[in-house]
C-alpha cells in the first residue's frame, strides 16, 4: 500500500513539473508560472533564448519567446472541461500564482520587425485574471496599436490605447502596472509605458475572488481571420523580458530605470 501511494505521489509531482515552467532570474522575479492548458501546449510554444544566440533581449543575457502557430490549441485535462480548439481560440501563455490586494507588476515586450498582425482576430499578450472568475485587466493588440483593457465580467469597461502600433514593432517596451486588486472602491489601477504614466482607475477592481498574471500570446475568435477573404493565417512570436512582481515599484523596475 505504501508503495502504492508513494508512486502515485511521485507521479503526481512528475505531472507538476511537467507544466511548471521557470524563469531565469535574469528574465523574471516575484512570481512562479505554470503553463496555460495542460493538453496541447507545444514545445515551440515557449522557450528561454540567448542574447548571444542572436535573439533580442531588453536586460541581462535572455528572454523568453512566445510562439503561435495556427492549429495551436490547447484544452484542460480531465476533470477540466475547458477547450481552446472547441471555443475558436488558440494560445501559449504563462500562468502566476495567485494573490489579492496591493501589487507592481513590470513586464518588457518586443514584437520582431516581421510580426503580423492577425485583426480582427482579439490578441492578447498579457492579463490579469480572477481565479474561477473573469478577467480583470488585458492587454491588447490590433492594427492600431497596444490597448489596456479594463474588464468585469467578462465585459469591457474601458479601452485606453497605450501604445501605436509603429511604436511595438522592432522595439522593446516597458510596461508597469501598479494595482490595488479588490472588490471594495479603493481599488485602483494604473499603468505607466516605457516610464510615463499613461492609465488610471479608481474603484473595484475585482469581484472579491483571486487574482493571477498571464502572459504570453492569447488569440480569440480564430475564425475571424478569413471572415471575408481566404488568406493564409500567420504565425506570430513575441519576446518578453524583466517580468518582475513585487510589493513597490523599486522592487520591480530596479534593472530598467
Amino acid at each position: 500500500m505504501k508503495k502504492v501511494l508513494g508512486i502515485v505521489v511521485v507521479s503526481l509531482m512528475l505531472i507538476g513539473n511537467a507544466f511548471s515552467f521557470g524563469l531565469p532570474k535574469d528574465v523574471g522575479s516575484g512570481n512562479s508560472y505554470t503553463k496555460s492548458l495542460e493538453s496541447g501546449f507545444k514545445k515551440h510554444g515557449v522557450r528561454i533564448v540567448k542574447k548571444e544566440d542572436g535573439f533580442p533581449v531588453r536586460a541581462g543575457e535572455k528572454s523568453v519567446r512566445f510562439e503561435v502557430r495556427f492549429g495551436d490549441c490547447g484544452k484542460d485535462k480531465p476533470p477540466g472541461k475547458w477547450s481552446d480548439c472547441k471555443k475558436d481560440r488558440q494560445r501559449h501563455e504563462l500562468s502566476g500564482k495567485k494573490f489579492k490586494g496591493e501589487k507592481w507588476t513590470a513586464f518588457s515586450i518586443y514584437l520582431p520587425k516581421d510580426f503580423k498582425s492577425v485583426d480582427p482576430v482579439k490578441l492578447a499578450m498579457g492579463q490579469f485574471h480572477q481565479k474561477g472568475g473573469s478577467p480583470n485587466l488585458m492587454f491588447q493588440f490590433n492594427n492600431y496599436g497596444f490597448w489596456a483593457d479594463r474588464q468585469r465580467g467578462f465585459m469591457t469597461i474601458e479601452q485606453k490605447l497605450i501604445l501605436p502600433y509603429g511604436d511595438m514593432i522592432g522595439k522593446w517596451n516597458d510596461i508597469l502596472i501598479h494595482g490595488n486588486f479588490t472588490k471594495k472602491e479603493d481599488g485602483f489601477f494604473k499603468i505607466w509605458v516605457n516610464n510615463k504614466l499613461k492609465y488610471e482607475y479608481s474603484g473595484r477592481t475585482t469581484s472579491g475572488k483571486p487574482s493571477f498574471f498571464k502572459f504570453g500570446i492569447y488569440q480569440t475568435y480564430v475564425s475571424r481571420y478569413s471572415l471575408y477573404e481566404e488568406r493564409t493565417y500567420p504565425t506570430q512570436i513575441v519576446y518578453f523580458d524583466e517580468i518582475r512582481h513585487g510589493n513597490s515599484r523599486e522592487k520591480v523596475v530596479k534593472d530598467l530605470y
